[in-house]
């Protein structure tokens, strides 16, 4: 099992166009404001589409398949997370986005500056910073790996040819090539999904025989019978729902890596319509990488010794994350695993390429700029150096998880429930109450992300889905508590209202697009339980 010469040379032709798409997109770029958003002339669709690759991981077509067919208590119950994101949809186009796109800010986290003060924006900046950085680092091992087994080239190289390509046209390109490259990556990711599937379907004989081979827990979509709150089960119904909605609200409308290309739209309607899009089109994505787990766990049903030519983990067990690869090792033909290996390769570029990007807008905006002053002409270069800076530091780091990267993968999971419930409730707290100041605000987060620390210590029977809920009401409850006696009101445009919102000029209906959210998520979970 191994990369022909046909192979290579589709991979290197889909690097070096990526270059090339690069290279063009940067015409034009003058300043930060192109470099980081685009020109704000891009459109709705691109960008919904970008969302979409970026959230698609490589740990979503690896990990979500293994654990749809091989995990204990997975299976279809994985599909219950897209119940809760169009709801989280209407809470981040009706209260969150459309200000900070008026606002012409490039952070996200400088409407927090400029509601309650610098210390606020600081803190939660410097915090993403870290984090994503730290996430990133163990993505970008983690698919080295998978490169590495599938191509034999050096796990040295695969971090290196990885993170060079990704960085050259990133820091080329801006916003704009990550954009579009990312639709490109989503569009080739897709059809590699598509291709598995059908040659799964193909091998076992059709669509109606999957299922003689799939034990009925492995399509069981909906658990009502858990609550997740002291049973020990992560994937139930319930945490899934409400954890998931505050942990879309806060990856949507307070991540950088995700906002930052909401901001980069021609206009707020724009914003709220890529929104929309990727709150529909998300499931059938979604789905479809699940379903390729029921034709994998169907296949490997049929074929057992399928089981042994998977690589081991350190405790000698398979290492079910390499079984959509090596399946495609085994039973495509040449070319057809270049195709594959392009679209591997997609869905960690789509996941690098935003985060360095975003950053760095992070870094130049929230701390260069507020110690020193940056000459006009030189932020478009400071811009790109700092580009290029992360995507070194993200490489340089990856080589330095090999001993910790099994337990970090899923903490890295159990880490930003830590901290999306806390930061979605100080961003609220802002748009949603005139009393809360910035004492308020630090204290709600530090309660929130404080008890969250101590649950995952101490009450590990609690499922973690659950701590994006409990940080989010515990920061709410607390900074507003803390700020009630404050009358140093905010200005008008910074809190939400009617009013306010009229004023932004945007001219849709969107209360057609919320109730057709709401309709679409009674809709995912009507299919579940057909499913189930």
């Amino acid at each position: 099992m191994s990369l022909h010469i046909i192979d290579w040379i589709i991979i290197a032709v889909y690097l070096m166009g990526m270059i090339g798409l690069s290279v063009y997109l940067s015409r034009g770029q003058s300043n930060e404001e192109d470099y980081y958003l685009g020109g704000n002339d891009t459109g709705f669709f691109p960008i919904a589409i970008s969302t979409m690759a970026t959230q698609c991981s490589t740990n979503s077509i690896l990990g979500a398949p293994a654990f749809v067919a091989f995990t204990l208590g997975g299976g279809l119950v994985w599909l219950q997370y897209e119940i809760a994101l169009p709801l989280a949809m209407i809470v981040v186009m009706a209260f969150m986005l459309p200000f900070f796109r008026s606002l012409k800010i490039i952070s996200v986290y400088n409407y927090l500056e400029l509601r309650f003060g610098p210390e606020t924006r600081m803190v939660l900046s410097v915090l993403f910073q870290f984090l994503r950085a730290f996430a990133t680092g163990v993505t970008v091992y983690g698919i080295s790996l998978v490169i590495s087994y599938c191509t034999g080239v050096s796990f040295f190289w695969s971090v290196i040819g990885l993170g060079i390509i990704t960085i050259i046209y990133d820091s080329i390109g801006g916003m704009k090539a990550v954009i579009y490259s990312d639709v490109i990556q989503m569009g080739v990711l897709f059809v590699s999904i598509l291709l598995i599937i059908y040659m799964a379907i193909s091998l076992l004989g059709g669509p109606a025989d999957i299922m003689n081979f799939v034990s009925a827990d492995r399509v069981n979509a909906i658990d009502f019978s858990h609550t997740g709150l002291g049973d020990g089960q992560n994937f139930s119904f319930w945490p899934m729902l409400f954890g998931g909605f505050f942990l879309y609200a806060s990856y949507y409308g307070c991540d950088q890596t995700q906002v930052q290309r909401e901001l980069s739209t021609k206009s707020i309607d724009d914003t709220n319509k890529s929104l929309f899009v990727n709150g529909i089109l998300r499931f059938p994505l979604v789905l479809t990488y699940c379903f390729l787990g029921i034709c994998i766990a169907a296949y490997v049903a049929k074929f057992p010794e399928f089981i042994d030519l998977l690589p081991k983990t350190a405790n000698g067990s398979p290492n079910y994350n390499m079984s959509v690869p090596i399946f495609v090792l085994k039973e495509f033909p040449v070319g057809i695993i270049g195709i594959f290996m392009v679209g591997l390769f997609s869905a960690a570029m789509s996941s690098l390429d935003s985060t360095i990007n975003s950053l760095s807008a992070t870094t130049i905006e929230d701390i260069i700029k507020k110690f020193t002053t940056i000459d006009k002409k030189k932020e478009l270069l400071y811009s790109k150096l700092l580009t290029v800076f992360w995507g070194v530091l993200c490489i340089v780091f990856a080589f330095y998880v090999e001993n910790i990267a099994e337990s970090i993968i899923e903490a890295i999971n159990k880490i930003g429930s830590l901290i999306n419930g806390p930061i979605l409730g100080v961003f609220l707290l802002g748009l949603l109450t005139k009393r809360c100041n910035q004492l308020g605000a630090l204290l709600g987060f530090g309660c929130g992300f404080i008890l969250n620390a101590i649950l995952w210590v101490k009450a590990p029977e609690i499922s973690w889905l659950w701590w994006n809920a409990i940080g989010f009401v515990v920061t709410f409850g607390v900074g507003f508590l803390v700020s009630f006696a404050n009358t140093d009101y905010p200005s008008e445009h910074l809190v939400w209202s009617r009013g306010a919102l009229e004023k932004l000029g945007s001219k849709v209906d969107w209360k057609k697009y919320y109730i057709a959210l709401a309709a679409y998520s009674v809709l995912i979970t009507l299919i579940l339980l057909w499913i189930s």
